[in-house]
């Protein structure tokens, strides 16, 4: 086991009601709560996990969807080392926001960020599917280019929330350290948070 302890921030954006909560409470807490109450500004929870003999630290900032709250987005995710951009499958316009918060991402972030775009609600497939996956791929490589993993996810039946995190951890591990377990000269990976983060309203949660 590798003795440091690589610690990195990952925001998580979208639209309202995507599920953004849900997935951080499902890999965090290991629960589900329907019907969460909306979060108020952003909140974070933190987790540890192992990947290739690395201990990782994950800050997960939840960042609210709702129109008011947008303009505050950069003051959340200035610093991430990864960002999640959640879209519900069941709900077009969701989906088609994305291109909003990755335009936002491109314009005020460095273009070594980890990104990835989660499908959620996947429970709802068979029954209330607005996108296709092979449509979310299509799209993302058309209007921001290759390169962007694209997940499905059902944070209600605890499916593919695990594998998304543990992927960001490992391109964190692969951007930090080289393959000799050394860290690398031009490496960003650890991140701090500064007072003004610190004293943030943290927001609500499923509680």
């Amino acid at each position: 086991m590798h003795t440091d302890l690589l610690e990195a921030k990952v925001v998580i954006l979208g639209s309202q009601a995507v599920g953004k909560t849900s997935l951080v409470v499902r890999y965090v807490q290991k629960t589900f709560t329907p019907n969460c109450s909306s979060t108020i500004g952003a909140s974070f929870m933190t987790t540890k996990l192992v990947v290739d003999n690395f201990k990782v630290r994950l800050q997960i900032w939840d960042t609210a969807g709702q129109e008011r709250f947008r303009s505050m987005a950069p003051m959340y995710y200035r610093g991430a080392n990864a960002a999640i951009i959640v879209y519900d499958i069941t709900n077009r316009k969701s989906f088609e926001e994305i291109e909003v918060w990755l335009k936002e991402l491109q314009k005020n972030m460095t273009e070594d960020l980890i990104i990835h775009i989660v499908g959620s609600k996947f429970d709802l497939a068979s029954t209330r599917r607005e996108v296709t996956l092979d449509e979310a791929v299509e799209f993302v490589d058309r209007t921001v280019g290759a390169g962007y993993t694209v997940h499905e996810v059902s944070a209600k039946d605890d499916e593919g929330v695990d594998e998304i995190f543990v992927q960001i951890a490992r391109q964190l591990v692969e951007k930090e350290f080289d393959l000799d377990g050394d860290k690398r000269q031009r490496s960003n990976g650890s991140i701090y948070l500064n007072d003004e983060e610190l004293d943030m309203e943290r927001g609500r949660c499923c509680n």
